[in-house]
């Protein structure tokens, strides 16, 4: 009885993990870019067409618009899926909430626009529900899954070129924010070099101690600003402070000891000052950071917020 009482137990739990498994709400796809279809119904052509019409929006009007494909969302309904995809992918500006998103399940025949909280005065749930009744659901019903969501971009870009929005921020170049953190950076040697040319200077002109004090300042600031740490910039400033300071020292001291290393090797087979210093492995040097354009593979949400509004439609 005791043997039949535990198979039963086991066969229970293990049809309850199953359940478990077969009822598991469907996971929200990762963002790789402004149109995501997990049923390979678009073409590469037309993911990149569609996607950059959705790059030109963001450019000129802030907002965010994107467009998800899926199998289906079952056991959930298209809105629970649409608010949890929504709310994963953050799409519009964040405090602007201007972000629109497309959800097609395409083995359920279902669909439904998600509207971001900003742009609920423009793109409304009646809007919403026109665009998808008459337009996207008559080319879905003929299969042209492509040509409908074309049409349906189309419309909800047309409503928020309509919606007077904030004028998006100017795009900084990634390639420019590179170069200054690489020459900000306390620890570059081109950095280094650089301050110590401005403390021989401040040296010159302001005299040893107010010469390094500034040249010690100047590398605090500089570690400041690039790691973001008053207590390693204070240390860093130090050092450097010192290294000016007694920089006349330092010079002799090694001039010195070269004198001295030369002699004690003279008539030894011959000392050789020739060297060479390769930096990056290869006798040269890189940043090893590359220009970064606002491609779609870089596209993500930009914190926006959304609360349920939009429409649903089927075919």
């Amino acid at each position: 009885m005791r043997v039949m009482s535990a198979a039963r137990a086991f066969v229970l739990a293990f049809l309850l993990c199953w359940a478990q498994v077969a009822f598991a709400d469907v996971a929200v796809p990762p963002l790789t870019g402004r149109v995501v279809d997990t049923t390979g119904t678009l073409s590469s052509s037309d993911i990149g067409t569609q996607s950059q019409r959705l790059q030109d929006l963001q450019r000129r009007k802030g907002s965010q618009i994107a467009v998800l494909i899926v199998p289906t969302t079952a056991p959930e309904t298209i809105e629970q899926f649409s608010i949890r995809a929504a709310e994963t992918w953050k799409i519009g500006r964040k405090k602007i909430d201007d972000g629109a998103l497309l959800v097609v399940a395409k083995n359920d025949h279902k669909l439904r626009i998600e509207v971001g909280y900003g742009l609920e005065g423009a793109l409304t749930d009646v809007t919403a529900r026109r665009i998808i009744d008459e337009t996207i659901v008559p080319r879905f019903k003929s299969n042209d899954f492509s040509g409908g969501i074309a049409a349906g971009i189309t419309r909800m870009i047309g409503v928020i070129d309509g919606e007077p929005l904030p004028v998006p921020a100017p795009e900084v170049s990634h390639e420019s924010n590179d170069a200054l953190l690489m020459f900000l950076n306390p620890l570059n040697p081109f950095t280094l070099f650089f301050l110590f040319a401005v403390g021989a200077i401040s040296r010159s002109l302001l005299g040893r101690l107010i010469g390094s004090v500034l040249t010690g300042g100047l590398m605090g600031w500089f570690a400041w600003y690039s790691l973001g740490s008053i207590g390693v910039a204070a240390i860093a400033g130090a050092i450097v402070s010192a290294l000016t300071f007694f920089a006349d020292s330092l010079i002799a001291a090694n001039q010195s000891f070269q004198r001295d290393y030369q002699r004690s090797h003279r008539g030894r087979g011959g000392w050789s000052s020739s060297s060479s210093s390769s930096w990056g492995g290869g006798g040269g040097w890189s940043s090893g950071s590359s220009s970064s354009s606002d491609s779609d593979s870089s596209f993500s949400g930009g914190g926006g917020s959304f609360g349920g509004g939009g429409a649903s439609g089927s075919w």
